[in-house]
């Protein structure tokens, strides 16, 4: 994928979804995986050219699971002139005290998104930018259905009161293999998830279960993703 396309994507769900207001200023969440990294990319090339006028920082949360090479994304904010911060976290000792039995993904989701959104106030900003994909959308309505016998996903836009800050997600009409394709035609320095459960995880499953309906049935995940869309299936 070519950056101009990752432009339109984003440009376009920003429109569709009034993500973007003139002033705003934005966190954007830095994980050092290929979806951050493009979005990152895409927001800092639209805050040139998009009608409405708004800042970003970079955030990336260490949740101290281990070494954490950051440099490369560290310069890639230099070349793109955006501010960066590393937020230290004793998160995975938290993780390590409290749960004893299975894996911690869901706790390490809330202590980690709640550790970003802090940060993002005390640094002025009103939203936080998440880099959920078209993918992560559909994946996130199977993960409800199969385990929580639920049927919903994550909204494009969503205000949290306690927290007094909105999340916004830019990159959701772009798929996980253009996202791939961005990743290798720009040479994004991605960095490995320290994280011992990346990989081993119940959406690592429902991955693999979308991608196999999608072979026996081409076109099904472009229809679950309209689906969502078209009939305001989020949670909020």
């Amino acid at each position: 994928m070519k950056l101009q396309k990752l432009y339109s994507y984003t440009r376009q769900a920003i429109q569709d979804f009034d993500m973007i207001e003139d002033g705003d200023k934005i966190a954007v969440g830095i994980s050092g995986g290929k979806d951050s990294l493009a979005l990152l990319y895409a927001l800092a090339g639209l805050r040139t050219f998009y009608p409405k006028k708004f800042q970003i920082i970079a955030v990336t949360v260490d949740l101290g699971f281990g070494e954490f090479n950051l440099e490369g994304i560290k310069k890639l904010c230099q070349k793109l002139e955006v501010e960066y911060y590393v937020l230290k976290t004793e998160i995975a000792d938290i993780l390590r005290q409290k749960v004893t039995k299975g894996t911690y993904c869901a706790l390490c989701a809330k202590l980690r998104k709640g550790a970003l959104n802090s940060f993002a106030k005390e640094k002025g900003c009103n939203k936080v930018a998440y880099a959920h994909h078209k993918d992560d959308m559909v994946e996130t309505m199977m993960l409800s259905l199969v385990y929580e016998g639920q049927f919903f996903s994550f909204a494009p836009v969503m205000y949290y009161k306690e927290a007094d800050i909105t999340v916004i997600r830019p990159l959701i009409y772009a798929s996980e293999n253009e996202v791939k394709t961005f990743r290798d035609e720009y040479s994004l320095p991605v960095v490995k998830n320290p994280c011992p459960n990346d990989g081993i995880t119940r959406r690592e499953y429902i991955k693999k279960l979308v991608k196999q309906i999608q072979k026996e049935n081409p076109g099904a995940k472009d229809r679950m993703f309209n689906a969502i869309i078209k009939g305001k299936i989020y949670e909020y």
